[in-house]
């Protein structure tokens, strides 16, 4: 049986995610990178809220490819899907190892990868072109889907291969919103057999705001439009770089520091 949260913490969520999913519309990329760190900061868990992500994200994603339906091509999406697919267990066991570790260490680790990323889009714009050569997509896909599986954020390898391709963006947009869809479930499987019931409440408290994130997608897609996703992409990362580097520097604002300095202060002052 669902436990709901309490108000505040409903509240939370909600406001987290429709962020995360306003600019995912909006940019067509970095809602895992809002979401994580954010909800992390709230008191949620890695394997709680990449669950919750998956559901979140389904309608979203299922409303994409229905739109772009015609320009998807199965022979291009499933070998990168087999990579992924392969590494994403990887990934998920790599965090069940790391899941008792300290919250610290936790927002740390998420604040370097999120910043990693978006050093990653910001670095590397490649020359778009017909075909790439087969390694990249071996590293694109196969880090996809460990990122995927041990922090929740397998989109910038995939955004990064895809801008290397002469595609239109509505063919783009097709291949990711596809990509994303067929590792929904087999990921939230994966969770649930290392994670069991941990994730079940949030996974449902996702579900009864999807109402909400439809529309923060309506809003985000209708932004996006208006304000230029090229303004709005850069707004973007220098919002997550901002996040990325709170969580990087997370125990210079943590609490326990600073009631441990206050400790040495009085002890001092004694």
């Amino acid at each position: 049986m669902m436990e709901m949260l309490p108000l505040e913490e409903l509240a939370v969520f909600a406001a987290v995610f429709c962020l995360g999913i306003f600019v995912q519309s909006a940019t067509g990329f970095a809602g895992g990178l809002v979401i994580m760190p954010l909800m992390l900061w709230a008191g949620q868990g890695i394997p709680e809220t990449q669950a919750a992500l998956l559901v979140a994200t389904t309608p979203q994603n299922a409303w994409g490819l229905w739109q772009y339906r015609q320009t998807v091509q199965l022979k291009e999406f499933a070998f990168p899907a087999t990579l992924r697919m392969a590494s994403l267990p990887v990934g998920i066991a790599v965090l069940s190892l790391i899941d008792g570790f300290p919250v610290q260490f936790m927002r740390q680790l998420i604040g370097a990868v999120v910043i990693l990323c978006v050093m990653m889009l910001l670095i590397f714009r490649p020359t778009p072109r017909e075909h790439l050569h087969v390694g990249w997509t071996w590293l694109a896909f196969l880090s996809s889907g460990f990122f995927q599986g041990c922090t929740g954020t397998g989109g910038p390898m995939m955004v990064l291969w895809v801008q290397a391709h002469d595609w239109s963006t509505k063919r783009t947009r097709a291949f990711l919103f596809t990509m994303y869809l067929v590792s929904m479930l087999p990921a939230w499987g994966l969770l649930y057999y290392w994670f069991g019931q941990r994730i079940i409440n949030p996974s449902l408290t996702a579900m009864a705001i999807i109402p909400l994130l439809l529309v923060a997608t309506w809003m985000g897609l209708h932004v996006g439009t208006w304000l230029g996703r090229h303004r709005l992409r850069r707004v973007t990362m220098c919002v997550l770089l901002v996040v990325g580097l709170v969580g990087l520097l997370s125990p210079l604002f943590s609490p326990a520091r600073s009631a441990e300095t206050s400790a040495t202060t009085n002890a001092n002052a004694n």
